[in-house]
């Protein structure tokens, strides 16, 4: 009991008697502590969110954690995933290279979490947990003994002056001997502990470095672990693009035309060459060839079969509405029109010209200018369309028609204004750069070509059947003397109003009577205000009328 109110008594005169409370510690070991407290917090949360990012499970051993680690089990299962599909599909070769590489990654990242927690981890725990926490413990007990040799102070001080004795003389007596060497005792146990304390402060303090030094080991051992993480990759990705490239079946629908020609290795596109040679077989006198819009599901099965290159011709032969669909797809999907964005100031300044032979001239320089791969796909086609009309007469597909329908699909702009001004303005003048290439296709793009260029059609090569063009230039002729030369001899457009006529009335269009055979031959200003009127007849209809416009 007498202990214990001691013990209270002492409580009591530190809280009471706090300003009066013997400082042991200098002002730096004063901050010391401040700054030990911080360096504590900071240690504990580092640790703490640094153990969170590892993904594997901390304190086993490798195999076990090989075993349980989420980027091995990720590559097991891509490898089970090739051996399903078979190494003969490119999924399953991607899936065994992707697995072996997860699984080598998987290793590389198991070391770095070891060496992680070795050199990092761990020692931030023994900072936060261990060496700062036994200081602080330290110092609450030098506060413990501070208080005791406070209290012997005291007691020691408080018997000299009930003895009467003066502050200069020192009480004698057992007690007074008991209660100095009581405060004496208790003020050597207060000077061991406060320089043990203060050793272990000064040596936090010049520890600092060390301390720092487990966050430039953790950026070492994240170097080297992305180090060899990037070489890996960088090993593997030739071999992940060789498979690509090798594989046959590459989608063409919506990708440039350089990237579809590049990876495919052809010269003309897939889709273009086989709607061409299908339809050089079986569509050429279909009345309404690219009008009349085929069947929404036959279309969809021929444009997924052309994206994998597998091929039924037998089966779309009968139907070559849905072959020229695919081939207008296509052409429509294509991210930069056939004839380019760079280029569409060009046509359209050349539609613009009146003058017949400035017109034309106009749009031959702009054809020189597409870039190769453009230019022989256009030219392609071009051929192939100058041909389909030389069974206008059977299908009704005149180089006006065809330019009509056809022309949105090879040339637009990059911000296309409502509907109505597109089919009435801008198509109006696609329409007039059209129509005439392809009427002129052999003076635009002289000499044959063969329509079937990997061989697997049975299509006929085409030959010059311009009848109102005679007298053509030599294809071998330079080509600045094939423009002196024929400057004279450029034909005028020869729009053929009986077909126009017919195809107006076909869709509902009646222009005034006599009106087109009054206009002369070579002025286009009838032709193209007819047209014009006919476009925009077609945008005031309603959308179920609409079965077949002009980018069907």
């Amino acid at each position: 009991m007498k202990k214990q109110f001691n013990r209270m008594r002492q409580l009591a005169n530190q809280t009471v008697g706090r300003a009066e409370k013997t400082e042991v510690l200098s002002e730096d070991l004063l901050q010391v502590e401040k700054r030990l407290e911080l360096v504590k917090q900071v240690s504990h949360s580092t640790h703490k969110k640094l153990s969170a990012c590892l993904q594997g499970q901390q304190g086993v051993d490798v195999d076990k954690k090989s075993k349980k680690h989420p980027l091995t089990t990720l590559a097991q299962c891509m490898v089970d995933g090739a051996a399903v599909l078979g190494d003969e599909s490119l999924l399953g070769k991607m899936l065994k290279l992707c697995g072996e590489t997860q699984d080598k990654l998987a290793q590389e990242l198991i070391l770095f979490e070891l060496t992680t927690e070795r050199d990092v981890i761990e020692p931030l725990y023994d900072l936060a947990e261990v060496e700062i926490p036994n200081i602080q413990k330290q110092r609450k007990y030098l506060a413990k003994l501070v208080l005791d040799m406070d209290s012997a102070r005291t007691r020691f001080y408080q018997s000299t002056k009930s003895s009467g004795l003066s502050s200069n003389l020192q009480p004698t007596g057992a007690k007074a001997d008991h209660l100095r060497e009581e405060m004496e005792e208790a003020a050597n146990r207060m000077e061991i502990c406060r320089d043990q304390l203060s050793a272990d402060m000064y040596s936090f303090v010049a520890k600092e470095i060390d301390y720092a030094s487990y966050f430039q080991a953790l950026i070492e051992v994240q170097a080297e672990y992305h180090r060899k993480s990037l070489e890996l990759l960088q090993s593997v990705l030739p071999q992940i693009k060789a498979h690509q490239e090798t594989w046959v079946e590459k989608p063409c629908y919506g990708k440039p035309l350089e990237e579809h020609l590049a990876l495919s290795g052809r010269d003309i596109a897939f889709p273009i060459e086989a709607c061409v040679t299908m339809l050089l077989e079986c569509g050429m006198q279909e009345e309404g060839l690219f009008r009349i819009a085929p069947s929404a599901s036959k279309l969809k099965k021929l444009k997924a079969s052309l994206d994998c290159g597998v091929l039924d011709v037998q089966e779309y032969s009968a139907d070559p509405h849905a072959i020229a669909g695919a081939l207008k797809s296509y052409l429509r999907e294509l991210p930069e029109p056939l004839m380019t964005f760079e280029l569409y100031n060009n046509w359209i300044q050349a539609s613009n010209i009146q003058d017949q032979d400035r017109r034309l001239q106009a749009l031959l320089n702009a054809c020189e200018k597409l870039p190769p791969s453009n230019n022989n796909n256009f030219k392609y086609l071009i051929k192939f369309l100058s041909k389909l009309t030389e069974y206008q007469d059977v299908n009704k597909m005149t180089p006006g028609n065809i330019a009509i329908v056809l022309g949105p699909n090879l040339l637009w702009t990059h911000n296309e204004g409502n509907i109505t001004e597109m089919m009435t303005t801008v198509s109006l003048q696609i329409v007039g750069i059209i129509e005439p290439i392809i009427q002129h296709a052999d003076w635009f793009f002289p000499g044959e070509i063969e329509f079937n260029v990997t061989g697997n059609y049975g299509s006929p090569v085409h030959t010059n059947h311009n009848a109102n063009y005679s007298s053509m230039p030599s294809p071998d002729m330079d080509q600045m003397d094939r423009r002196q030369t024929d400057q004279s001899r450029r034909p005028l457009s020869v729009a053929t109003d009986n077909m126009m006529l017919e195809f107006y009335k076909k869709d509902g269009y009646d222009p005034p009577a006599g009106s087109l055979s009054r206009r002369h031959p070579g002025d286009p200003n009838s032709l193209q205000k007819h047209t014009a009127d006919y476009l925009h007849n077609q945008s005031q209809r309603p959308a179920s009328d609409l079965g077949l416009r002009l980018n069907e």
